[in-house]
């Protein structure tokens, strides 16, 4: 019988090395979690990848008139809020991505979708008058002159009325703008976010076993 020895402690200390690199190296997760905020980036930059829902066209609307005209809608950059709350965080063992300060009360929502359901409630219109009481208009031609001018708390000649509003609901469709998809429970990396990463990963070794 043919036997042979073969003596692998040199490439175990390599294989060891790796796992030390890969297990316990805050430099790496530090430049995993840079990875993954540029890809964030990206899917803004990009209107999502896969490409976002369109906005609702009353969405558009309100835009358009907020912005007087601008042509320009980014989809989840109204004015700006989501995008800037990006933060990064890293350890020895982790890295992670997420959106948190001024836009945390609706950066999930956004990211996963979901339904808000609005209560019924009142709300207090208040239009401004002239001194006799008489409704102030927009313009005098046209569609302009049958519509009242809103006032504002500071005006004292204004008219004031409520309205009641029903319950109603609001469907959010999922922009994962962040590079996961799928439900926090099941979080799927986006192919791009997961090439970019690998690459980190993968150099990372190489340099170990040299």
């Amino acid at each position: 019988m043919l036997s042979t020895e073969i003596d692998l402690t040199p490439a175990d200390e390599k294989f060891k090395s790796v796992l030390q690199v890969l297990g316990r190296n805050p430099s790496l997760m530090q430049q995993i979690a840079q990875t993954l905020e540029h890809e964030a980036e990206a899917n803004f930059a990009a209107q999502g990848r896969p490409e976002w829902t369109d906005l609702a066209s009353s969405t558009k609307a309100a835009r358009l008139k907020r912005n007087k005209g601008s042509s320009v809608l980014q989809i989840l950059s109204d004015r700006g809020t989501l995008g800037a709350s990006l933060s990064t965080g890293y350890g020895d063992n982790f890295a992670l991505v997420g959106a948190g300060g001024a836009a945390k009360d609706y950066a999930a929502i956004q990211q996963i979708g979901g339904d808000i359901e609005i209560p019924a409630q009142s709300r207090k219109i208040r239009l401004r008058t002239d001194r006799k009481g008489n409704l102030l208009r927009q313009g005098d031609e046209g569609k302009k002159k049958n519509l009242a001018v809103f006032a504002k708390e500071s005006h004292k000649l204004a008219r004031e009325s409520w309205s009641e509003v029903p319950a109603h609901g609001i469907h959010i469709p999922a922009r994962p703008y962040l590079p996961f998809t799928g439900t926090p429970d099941a979080p799927l990396i986006q192919p791009e976010a997961e090439k970019s990463v690998l690459e980190l990963i993968s150099t990372a070794a190489v340099t170990a076993l040299r």
